[in-house]
């Protein structure tokens, strides 16, 4: 009698030995993987991402090429606490910017910076 409930549990999918832990070990050992594909694919990426954008923001220095994320191209004039203040165009067009505003510092000098020529 016992041999004939043991084999209907095992029939239905049931634990024989009576665990729900064991039952439960494929669902929790996925979730385990799931949460690794996650970090290593999406949380990691983002935080080497951000450490170096700020690495990049507190490297900013007066004379840098910088983009803002409006699409603004400048020159960096001066640097305060959370506060960039840059220089646009050929007239140097001043522009106080947040430090956070900044997109990227550019290598190469802008054409519409140069003097005009009369």
């Amino acid at each position: 009698m016992n041999e004939l409930f043991s084999s209907a549990l095992l029939l239905e999918g049931g634990d024989p030995t009576g665990s729900p832990l064991l039952g439960m070990l494929p669902t929790l050992l996925f979730l385990v993987l799931m949460f690794g594909v996650l970090y290593f694919f999406m949380i990691r990426p983002q935080k080497k991402k951000d450490k170096q954008v700020k690495a990049m923001l507190d490297a900013l220095k007066v004379g840098d090429r910088v983009l803002t994320i409006g699409g603004i191209y400048g020159t960096v004039t001066g640097v305060k606490d959370d506060q960039v203040i840059i220089a646009v165009g050929a007239q140097k067009t001043v522009m106080n910017m947040a430090r956070w505003a900044i997109k990227s510092v550019e290598d190469a000098p802008l054409e519409n910076d140069k003097t005009p020529e009369i």
